[in-house]
């Protein structure tokens, strides 16, 4: 199919019209990103109301690693809901849910046995992975860091690390939670890796003098890769030298997987290019094809911590969300998408340097396998965030048939969530929009154009 950018201006009539229906029953808190209401979707490709084409590069945030509608899933999901759709787990058992486990188990980084047990949610996977610490260690106090993101409910939202829009009027929030920086290359004041490396576990060790005693602390929350605090991969000594002061104060290490798995960095876990085995990790996203489900992986003795009852929920691992998560496990395998992740992440990664290049205004290009992004600045010398050129990008580049996310804790940050699925055409094509958007974007605005930017 030859490139077709959406009939402009967006949104067209029909999604113009849904929208403004949704305007009048749906709170403004639940906004979207694009005015585009979709009709279909298949792979990377997403047809509007209105019959436009777009380019999905945000893979439902993350969850699309096999990409929309795969028929192994859709066929999975079919097959399930002719047998049952709901059971409560805990009331009737049922195979599917404990195959999903196997598989996962066996996945699981490093060689000590391992179970996992299933959730809805990222969210809900992250409360329950604190539970878990704090009833195997006996030990109430948790430690995250800053520009982390691990879900909207109380404590998932106390280890998010930004205010705006998730934690603005929100609090109080839960106690006994401490926050250390998380080395961050690009806008660290030092200019050798371990150096940031070294001050931000040199802050950990003095949190354990200043705000919380070791042995109180029931385990570091950590996500491998930054997801919404702006794809910040950390230097290669991070995640080991953190796992070796766990290990000392008898801290457990909680790897929050949920955007980072799946192969979305090119390898299953995250973790796994650092060659660190988590005590719990926690999946979601791309682990059922968009369906609601996750998990939490880890240890035996942990998981098996809290009596029978201790840990569950009504609709936790659904028997339809389990089946199409045994698809997307297949699928990975069998069409060799971590490989794909890595030449993925690889185009994506020359494509912007090279943009770089030309456009002073993208101050950083980074990422790990497919986990790629911009981070757009005013001046490259200060590193002044620049959110409104984020703005403008993510608009020209819908308007091209491109669609994309943006991140980071100043919004500054343009970040791909590409299915992995994406043909190589698809993927040729949403990089020239991208860079024709970036191009138009960085450009000097014409004042007229400028001012209705600013008062926008």
């Amino acid at each position: 199919m030859p490139p077709v950018s959406p009939r402009n201006p967006l949104p067209g009539p029909h999604s113009a019209a849904i929208l403004d229906r949704a305007r009048r029953v749906t709170p403004r808190a639940v906004a979207w990103h694009h005015p585009v209401v979709v009709a279909r979707a298949e792979g990377a490709v997403v047809y509007d109301v209105d019959g436009n084409r777009f380019l999905d590069l945000t893979g439902g945030v993350g969850c699309l690693a096999v990409g929309h509608a795969h028929p192994r899933v859709v066929q999975a999901v079919r097959e399930q809901l002719t047998r049952f759709t709901h059971t409560d787990y805990a009331v009737l058992p049922y195979e599917v849910y404990v195959a999903l486990c196997e598989r996962l188990a066996h996945l699981a980084p490093g060689n000590a046995p391992k179970k996992a047990v299933l959730f809805n949610s990222g969210a809900e996977a992250v409360e329950n992975a604190v539970k878990l610490a704090r009833a195997y260690t006996g030990r109430p106090a948790l430690i995250a860091f800053e520009g982390a993101f691990h879900g909207r409910t109380y404590m998932a939202l106390t280890l998010t690390s930004k205010v705006d829009p998730y934690k603005r009027n929100f609090g109080p929030f839960m106690p006994e939670v401490y926050r250390i920086p998380y080395p961050y290359p690009y806008r660290s004041p030092f200019p050798d890796p371990d150096q940031t490396v070294a001050y931000c576990l040199e802050r950990l060790l003095e949190a354990f003098t200043l705000h919380v005693q070791p042995d109180r602390v029931a385990a570091v929350v950590v996500e491998p890769v930054l997801g919404e605090g702006g794809f910040v991969v950390p230097p290669p000594g991070f995640l080991p030298r953190l796992a070796e002061i766990c290990r000392a104060h008898g801290i457990l290490l909680i790897a929050d997987e949920v955007q980072t798995g799946f192969g979305r960095t090119g390898r299953m876990w995250a973790v796994e290019h650092f060659g660190v085995e988590p005590d719990l990790l926690v999946a979601g996203k791309s682990i059922a094809a968009g369906l609601p489900l996750s998990a939490v992986i880890g240890r035996a003795e942990i998981l098996d911590c809290v009596p029978e009852g201790g840990i569950g929920g009504t609709y936790v691992g659904n028997p339809v969300a389990c089946a199409a998560a045994l698809a997307v496990l297949d699928i990975l395998e069998e069409e060799r998408l971590l490989e794909r992740a890595v030449r993925i992440g690889q185009r994506l990664l020359a494509a912007f340097r090279d943009l770089q290049d030309r456009c002073p205004s993208i101050g950083d290009v980074r990422g790990l396998g497919a986990m790629v992004a911009m981070e757009f600045v005013e001046d490259r010398r200060t590193k002044k965030p620049a959110p409104n050129l984020v703005t403008r990008v993510i608009s020209r580049a819908r308007e091209r048939g491109v669609l994309l996310l943006r991140a980071g804790i100043h919004g500054n940050v343009v970040r791909i969530l590409v299915p992995l699925v994406i043909r190589d055409d698809h993927l040729s094509e949403a990089l020239e929009g991208i860079a024709r958007a970036v191009e138009e974007v960085d450009r000097p605005l014409p004042e007229e154009e400028a001012d209705r930017t600013i008062s926008g």
